[in-house]
């Protein structure tokens, strides 16, 4: 599909770890021919002892992503063409860095230092213009992590998926504050195989895309 016009488009997919994001982040960037963002996991240098002892190497992850997650910003906005992005940054310190501060895997000295570092990286961000939310049952999500059978995250505790599921929960209704919001029901909705649902998104990414368009023409928005 071509996309209409050179006025870009910023997708994000977020969820919970094992909800399909990589899977839905492909299929948009095949229909439109939009770059796609995915999160590093294949040559991440922490993940796999992150999983092994989360107290030892929460920040030095977290920091990791945040770093990652800022140079696909700073690309995206270089190259001003629309893009679909596997998981935000806003998801990094909105839910992953809490919610290993509660459990204790992430003392108060480095979550603060943390969100000191994103907030100073805050005035270069520029907002999705529409997030998809997939969402799942933590032990929905369990099951697929288990299916796609990633060697390094044979020890994520269900506990933390579970956490992680309560604090997507909460953060929908606050991203929404910042830009639109489409919930999902990933363990329901089978957008790997399901053709007319895939057709159902397209459409819907498509409107999206046209009404940001005629925002601008309008001059309501830059």
């Amino acid at each position: 599909m071509q996309e209409p016009r050179k006025i870009p488009f910023y997708l994000s997919i977020s969820g919970n770890i094992g909800v399909g994001k990589s899977t839905v982040c492909t299929l948009v960037s095949k229909q439109f021919g939009w770059p796609a963002y995915y999160e590093s996991v294949e040559n991440n240098p922490y993940l796999g002892d992150y999983y092994q002892d989360m107290p030892r190497w929460a920040f030095h992850l977290q920091i990791y992503f945040l770093s990652k997650r800022f140079e696909v910003q700073k690309e995206i906005i270089k190259h001003g063409l629309s893009a679909v992005q596997d998981r935000t940054i806003y998801e990094d310190v909105e839910i992953f860095a809490p919610v290993l501060h509660s459990m204790g895997c992430m003392d108060e000295r480095d979550y603060i230092n943390y969100r000191e570092v994103f907030n100073n990286m805050i005035s270069f961000l520029n907002p999705p213009d529409q997030v998809l939310y997939l969402r799942a049952d933590p032990d929905i999500a369990m099951k697929r992590i288990s299916e796609r059978a990633r060697g390094v995250e044979d020890g994520i505790p269900r506990d933390f998926i579970v956490k992680l599921h309560e604090a997507y929960e909460e953060w929908v209704d606050k991203v929404s504050e910042i830009c639109p919001v489409k919930v999902i029901e990933a363990d329901k909705v089978n957008l790997r195989d399901d053709e007319d649902a895939q057709q159902e998104l397209f459409a819907f990414l498509q409107e999206c895309h046209n009404a940001k368009i005629a925002r601008i023409e309008a001059g309501a928005e830059r």
